[in-house]
């Protein structure tokens, strides 16, 4: 069973999600995977700007059995699932940032987020944009698991966004660089220049070590 340290540990990431805007009240949710096949998953309702401990979920991976008594966020499905079909993904975060969000909710959407070099190397240069269905609802799952299984962050039409990462810093990071790329886009308006092609292709030699292999 989880120990009291990794709760502890969960705790903490959550509420550094919380304290840079990414979520407010109830309206995101963390999960982790730990070695031994166990996941901690934020609980139904919880707030993880204030999360404790008797709110955070212990559940089996592998066919999804509560451990601890404590139900699960309602998107546990998509949290669950796409840890099982990439074994590098170590941490699934659904967040709502404020100008993230506000660009899922516009009639005419931006589709190309590559401002800045963090945008296309942490983000994605492509982020997958998933139509609105209810929150919770299997069909939104099987569109996101769908979409994280070749991409790291998605957009939530009229909803908010997922991010997922080998461990908590690198999901924060896609986060906050997710936001920003959107915050580009909604001040700017359609005075942007994205990155070109080639721009980025240098920074993929660069930065991944593609140059010269």
């Amino acid at each position: 069973m989880a120990t009291s340290a990794q709760i502890d540990q969960f705790i903490r990431a959550a509420h550094k999600v919380g304290a840079a805007g990414l979520t407010i009240c109830s309206s995101g949710n963390l999960s982790w995977r730990l070695p031994n096949g166990e996941v901690l998953i934020s609980g139904t309702g919880s707030w993880l700007p204030e999360i404790t401990a008797d709110r955070v979920s212990v559940v089996e991976l592998a066919e999804g059995k509560i451990l601890n008594g404590v139900k699960p966020s309602m998107e546990s499905t998509f949290h669950l699932s796409v840890m099982r079909e990439r074994p590098d993904v170590n941490v699934v975060l659904h967040f709502q940032s404020p100008y993230a969000t506000a660009l899922a909710c516009r009639k005419e959407r931006f589709t190309n987020l590559n401002f800045t070099a963090e945008m296309a190397l942490h983000v994605g240069e492509e982020i997958p944009q998933i139509p609105y269905f209810r929150p919770g609802s299997p069909q939104l799952a099987e569109h996101v698991i769908e979409a994280m299984r070749e991409h790291n962050s998605v957009l939530l039409l009229k909803h908010g966004q997922v991010v997922c990462g080998a461990d908590f810093d690198q999901a924060f990071e896609r986060a906050m660089f997710f936001e920003m790329g959107c915050r580009i886009a909604l001040l700017n308006g359609s005075n942007v220049d994205p990155l070109t092609r080639a721009e980025i292709d240098d920074l993929e030699s660069y930065f991944l070590g593609k140059e010269g292999k």
